[in-house]
């Protein structure tokens, strides 16, 4: 009598990767993947599940050419081209962000310093959707990428503030300048900005997320330059507190993704002394609601 022995195609297959979770307010690293290889449709959909749980994926060791960075990229959704040509990599797709000088000149943008907390295009009518960064060269020390979660900043709302806001649009201008400084219904001539609902509603998951940051957001309509001012400010230091906040500390060749739908980011400040050189490549969105 002999006994059987399950064949091996009967076995449940292994995980496309692992998910390991990088703080308790956001964030996740998948473990396992290599994004220079074709990704099957069955995988990727396992990545936007992961991507939209924990809102930021971060994948290490990761070597890509420009190419391979913008395939990957075009899977989230339609690429949004960057208007500053002048820090174009070769591919058109890609923006480089450094503060690296050849000849004197520039050949990246937003060089320097830290940034305060934001969400990429948000003073245009279709904000980007998603961001991927792609670190070549980072300093020994800072520069480092905060993100906070927008869910949880808007969930934890006093009642009386979401009813203040709710139903309501703030103006996000694109005028670093100012825009942390002076608030006001009026934007400097000339500076692209675009009225947002301050509560949207992700499109994928349902949930509703606070869409104001320090950096853009310069007004609340219906709302007087002091009374909009002062809510405003309320708002940004609500968002912006550590508990809300995973900081992550650049490797090169990591690779992070994070949804501008549900998230604000931030840089800390590094020494000009030392290179720092990253490749951007923005995902188009939808008008929020």
């Amino acid at each position: 009598m002999t006994t059987a022995h399950l064949s091996d195609a009967s076995a449940p297959a292994p995980p496309p990767f692992q998910v390991r979770p990088l703080s308790d307010a956001l964030g996740a690293e998948l473990i396992g993947l290599d994004l220079s290889a074709p990704m099957s449709d069955e995988i990727f959909e396992s990545v936007r599940d992961a991507w939209h749980r924990h809102l930021v994926i971060l994948l290490r060791d990761q070597h890509l050419t420009e190419d391979e960075q913008v395939r990957f990229a075009e899977r989230f959704g339609p690429i949004s081209m960057s208007t500053r040509g002048h820090f174009q990599s070769k591919n058109p797709a890609i923006m480089l962000i450094s503060n690296i000088r050849e000849d004197g000149k520039q050949i990246g943008a937003l060089p320097d310093g830290e940034m305060h907390f934001h969400t990429d295009q948000c003073h245009q009518e279709r904000p980007a959707m998603a961001t991927m960064l792609y670190s070549i060269e980072v300093p020994s020390v800072g520069g480092n990428t905060l993100f906070a979660n927008a869910y949880t900043a808007y969930e934890t709302l006093p009642a009386a503030l979401k009813q203040k806001i709710e139903g309501r649009k703030a103006l996000n201008a694109y005028d670093y300048d100012a825009a942390a400084t002076t608030r006001g219904t009026k934007p400097r001539e000339g500076v692209p900005a675009y009225w947002h609902p301050i509560v949207r509603t992700h499109p994928a998951t349902g949930r509703k997320a606070l869409f104001v940051n320090r950096l853009m957001t310069v007004a609340i309509e219906g709302l007087s330059d002091e009374e909009g001012g002062e809510i405003l400010n309320t708002l940004f230091d609500h968002q912006e507190q550590r508990t809300f906040v995973y900081e992550h500390v650049w490797r090169p060749k990591d690779v992070l993704v994070w949804d501008n739908r549900c998230t604000l980011h931030a840089r800390t400040d590094f020494s000009d002394k030392e290179r720092r050189l990253m490749r951007r490549v923005a995902i188009k969105g939808e008008k929020p609601i």
